[in-house]
């Protein structure tokens, strides 16, 4: 099992497009048949330098390559395209 972890640093202002972007990843669940979980979250700690989050599985890399060019998870991407100011993420074997 893949679990892959996004975090996005947004634009100040950014904040109603931000919640677009997640409400568009969270309905990609159930709608991608390799996509084995995907959790999204805003960050509530005002200490940390990230805005949101997003925690998904897959049951391998390969799937997880597909998710990445998927034409809904590329949808997804552009709605945030412009807004963001860092992306770190972290794929991981569980």
């Amino acid at each position: 099992m893949i679990k892959h972890i996004v975090m996005w640093k947004l634009k100040e202002g950014s904040c109603e497009q931000m919640h677009k972007f997640l409400e568009a990843l969270q309905g990609l669940k159930g709608q991608i048949e390799y996509l084995r979980d995907l959790q999204v979250g805003v960050n509530v700690n005002p200490k940390e330098q990230f805005n949101a989050t997003l925690i998904c599985k897959f049951d391998n890399m390969e799937d997880l390559n597909k998710y990445a060019v998927d034409p809904r998870h590329v949808a997804c991407q552009a709605l945030i395209k412009g807004y963001v100011l860092e992306r770190a993420c972290v794929d991981f074997e569980e």
